[in-house]
C-alpha cells in the first residue's frame, strides 16, 4: 500500500473517534491566569461536565465553592501562588516529569512541531505548559498521538502536581522557601483550604482525563517529588553563587 494512501479503517474504529470528546480546550481555561470571567469559565466547563463525569464535578463543587469569585485581584494572587512565585506546583508538564533533563528539551522539541502543526497559539509560554497542551488535545486527528499525551505525558504530570498539594510536600517546600528568602509570601485572605483550591481543578482535569482514557492510576502517586527536589536544588545552587559572589 502507498505510504501516502489514507488508512481504510473499520466503522467500529470510525465511532470511537467520531465519539471522543474534544472538551480538553473547555478544560484549559481553569489553568490560565484569572481574569473577571474566570469564575463563569469554570462554571460552563462543570455545566459542561455535570451530565457524564460525576467524580469531576464533584471536584469542580468544591472548587467553586472556595473559589472568591467576587475579588479578581484575589484569585490571580491564588493561582500566583499556586503556579508561579514560591509556587506549589508548575503548570510545565515537561518539568514536572523530567526537570532540567535534557528530555524536557527534546519533549519542548516534539510538542513545538506538533503545536505548529495544527497552528495551535501557544502564546508566550511554552509548548509543554497544561492549557496549550490541553487545548492541543483537542486539535490533532492521529489517535494514536492523544492516546500518547494522554498515557505518557498528562496522566503522569498530573498525578505529580495533584501530589505537591499534599500536607507534607506543602511543609517542606515551604521550609526549603523559608530557607533561602527568609521569609515566604503571605497567602491570600481566603480560608484555609482555599490555599489550596487548585488541587481540586487538577483532580478535576485528571478524573476527565481516567474516564476518557480509562487511566488506572490513583492519586496521588505515592513517589518523590521531582519539583520539590528542583526547589531545593535550586535553592542550593543560588546559595553557592552568592557565596562565590
Amino acid at each position: 500500500m502507498n505510504a501516502n494512501e489514507p488508512v481504510i479503517r473499520n466503522t467500529k474504529e470510525l465511532q470511537e473517534i467520531s465519539d471522543k470528546p474534544r472538551h480538553y480546550s473547555l478544560l484549559a481555561d481553569m489553568f490560565d491566569y484569572p481574569s473577571a470571567d474566570f469564575p463563569d469559565r469554570v462554571k460552563c466547563v462543570r455545566e459542561h461536565l455535570k451530565a457524564d463525569y460525576p467524580l469531576a464535578t464533584e471536584e469542580l463543587d468544591q472548587f467553586l465553592e472556595l473559589l472568591p469569585e467576587d475579588n479578581l485581584l484575589t484569585m490571580q494572587e491564588l493561582f500566583t501562588r499556586s503556579f508561579d512565585v514560591q509556587a506549589i506546583a508548575t503548570l510545565d508538564v515537561g518539568y514536572v516529569l523530567f526537570g532540567d533533563d535534557y528530555k524536557r528539551g527534546e519533549m519542548l522539541a516534539n510538542l513545538n512541531r506538533e503545536h505548529l502543526g495544527v497552528n495551535n497559539d501557544c502564546g508566550s509560554e511554552l509548548a509543554d505548559h497544561l492549557p496549550n497542551l490541553l487545548r492541543l488535545m483537542d486539535l490533532l486527528t492521529d489517535e494514536d498521538l492523544i492516546r500518547d499525551l494522554a498515557y505518557a505525558i498528562l496522566a503522569p504530570a498530573l498525578l505529580e502536581m495533584i501530589g505537591e498539594f499534599s500536607p507534607g510536600r506543602l511543609q517542606k517546600k515551604n521550609e526549603a522557601n523559608q530557607k533561602q528568602y527568609k521569609t515566604l509570601i503571605d497567602s491570600p485572605p481566603v480560608q484555609t483550604l482555599a490555599v489550596t483550591l487548585y488541587k481540586n481543578a487538577l483532580r478535576a482535569l485528571y478524573e476527565v482525563l481516567k474516564q476518557d482514557f480509562s487511566l488506572i492510576q490513583s492519586i496521588p502517586l505515592a513517589r518523590s517529588s521531582d519539583f520539590l527536589d528542583s526547589v531545593t536544588r535550586e535553592n542550593t545552587i543560588e546559595n553557592n553563587a552568592n557565596a562565590v559572589g
